[in-house]
């Protein structure tokens, strides 16, 4: 893949991944700073690094699964995978400008 189609699919992941919101809180997953890194390596298989509010999330264990899922129905995703990390954790600081908004931050 060239440069140019490996970031095209970079930005089709952050486009799907700003379709996945946390259930508690009604902003998307990228924009609440929880999506540390996307990779995605010569064979179009993507690593994706996040985190979640607190450990304790009570979407732990389906949250990771559907971010998984919708970044393999794109064309050209071979795989996905997604790893949790609690380093650094998260906080609030870790939000866009318009989750902030949304959520009354600002």
């Amino acid at each position: 893949m060239s440069e140019a189609e490996v970031q095209d699919l970079g930005t089709q992941i952050i486009e799907v991944i700003k379709t996945i919101y946390d259930p508690e809180i009604p902003v998307d997953i990228y924009e609440l700073g929880l999506i540390y890194d996307v990779l995605v390596n010569e064979d179009n298989d993507v690593k994706i690094l996040m985190t979640l509010t607190s450990p304790n999330c009570p979407v732990a264990e389906t949250l990771p699964v559907e971010v998984e899922e919708k970044i393999k129905t794109i064309p050209n995703v071979k795989n996905a995978e997604v790893e949790i990390t609690f380093d650094p954790p998260w906080n609030q600081t870790l939000m866009s400008e318009e989750a902030k908004l949304e959520l009354g931050f600002l």
